[in-house]
């Protein structure tokens, strides 16, 4: 496997999509899917300029797909790089007939050859070697793109420490076909290049190994420093966006908020958790948490790596659920958000659907009935556009109603010597009435029982 795309300067670069229809995927299904990994190319600057798709009972052994498709890859390409490894050289379903409902995709013509393969599967790293030797391109998988959109997004030091150690250990497994592209297999002699030593596939893998580790330590230090932040809020209100990449949270996060955090119409813009107050700030105070989008068939490694980051949701009083309105897979995005979910542990959170983007659901009238048609389905979600501000006020009123519902009313008292405890106390209650006496303040407040009684006990 060859290293990722690299960001070039001069232009984007063209590519074309690979994908195999497998006899357990529909025809919806199998569209949404190419479509997805286009938008992901592009969201790497990548122009796709060809799909080749073809109908198998399985991915082709050695090369992906068939020996007819193979070639017009290779001709995509300007005529390749050779003939490929004759591993799995079979086509174990019989080759592509003419009546195998196979669709070649986009023509382009030499002056306009691939430089890189997009394949919609998770293929072995003999079958991308297979593959790079065929074409003379780079070749990507599903989950090298989503890690290059991963690194290439990252900001903070736990998100690109995160990123830093699933790409590693996604690149392990390639090593040895790399090497052997490279005749890099071969032992190294030891001190002096006299007698045995480690060979460079060896040695690699543990350069690798080291720096994994260190990643693993410099993170655990990270995490600690999260969680004493999130034990900080552990009495605050708190609701987490969760969705979809690109259904719009990190506009819902602004428009709730007033921060300015990144907005892009790109996949996966979000990868560090946010976390401002609700404003007009509210009392209680109810704190925002914008968290990085799910994908369909992100890879188990990401979801495993961004659990820190996802705790903002496990952690949270209330998930927002934001699905893309205007999708026309937002049933699969939907689906997908809640398998995620569950597989973190956040299955029984109490969640609150929000179906946003329904400004791009057509004209006034089209706007209306998939507002019913959502709302029949779904009674008690709320569909919204993030873009205007009436939507997002009544959002953040079913928000405060949410966790206004369980507040209870209480004195607190503050003596003369520490006034400090005002601040917190206006922050993280409604405070109905100020009296005095003799011994100090006493707060007549409205908040939630934990805090309260944290705050009797202070």
């Amino acid at each position: 496997m060859s290293t990722p795309l690299s960001e070039n300067s001069t232009g984007p670069l063209r590519a074309a999509v690979v994908a195999v229809q497998l006899p357990d995927a529909d025809d919806d299904a199998f569209a949404a899917s190419i479509a997805e990994l286009k938008r992901l190319g592009h969201t790497l600057g990548v122009e796709i300029v060809a799909t080749v798709t073809q109908r198998r009972q399985s991915l082709h052994a050695g090369t992906v797909i068939g020996t007819g498709k193979l070639a017009q890859l290779v001709a995509l390409a300007g005529g390749g790089g050779g003939d490929g490894d004759e591993e799995g050289a079979g086509d174990g379903d019989g080759d592509e007939s003419a009546g195998d409902g196979d669709d070649s995709g986009d023509a382009v013509g030499a002056a306009a050859a691939i430089e890189a393969v997009l394949v919609d599967h998770d293929i072995t790293p003999s079958q991308a070697r297979n593959l790079e030797k065929a074409t003379g391109v780079e070749v990507l998988d599903r989950t090298a793109v989503i890690l290059e959109i991963f690194r290439r997004h990252a900001r903070s030091r736990a998100a690109k420490a995160q990123v830093e150690i699933v790409r590693l250990q996604y690149l392990v497994p390639r090593l040895r076909e790399q090497g052997r592209a490279k005749g890099q297999d071969r032992q190294r002699g030891g001190i002096g290049g006299k007698g045995a030593g480690e060979s460079s596939l060896e040695l690699d893998r543990r350069k690798i190994r080291d720096r994994i580790a260190e990643l693993t330590r410099d993170l655990a230090v990270l995490e600690n420093e999260q969680r004493t932040q999130r034990a900080r809020r552990r009495d605050t209100s708190r609701v987490a966006l969760v969705g979809y990449t690109n259904a719009g949270k990190s506009t819902l996060m602004r428009a709730l908020t007033g921060s300015e955090v990144y907005v892009a119409d790109k996949l996966f813009a979000t990868l560090d958790t946010t976390v401002r107050p609700l404003m007009p700030e509210a009392r209680p105070r109810v704190l925002v948490s914008d968290t990085v989008g799910f994908i369909d068939k992100l890879p188990h490694g990401l979801v495993t790596s961004f659990k820190s980051t996802l705790d903002e949701a496990l952690e949270a009083g209330l998930l927002a659920q934001v699905v893309d309105a205007s999708a026309p897979t937002f049933e699969r995005q939907l689906a997908v958000t809640t398998e995620v979910l569950a597989e973190i542990g956040a299955g029984d959170v109490p969640r609150l659907l929000v179906f946003n983007k329904i400004d791009a659901c057509g004209d006034a009238e089209a706007q209306a009935r998939t507002t019913e048609a959502l709302l029949a389905r779904w009674p008690g979600a709320v569909v919204m556009s993030a873009r205007r501000p009436a939507d997002v006020a009544a959002l953040r009123e079913r928000l405060l109603a949410f966790f206004n519902r369980d507040l209870v009313e209480g004195d607190v008292r503050v003596p003369y010597d520490r006034q400090q405890m005002r601040g917190e106390i206006f922050a993280a209650c409604e405070v109905l009435e100020e009296r005095y006496d003799e011994g100090g303040v006493i707060f007549r407040v409205r908040a939630h029982p934990a805090m309260l009684e944290r705050l009797q006990a202070a």
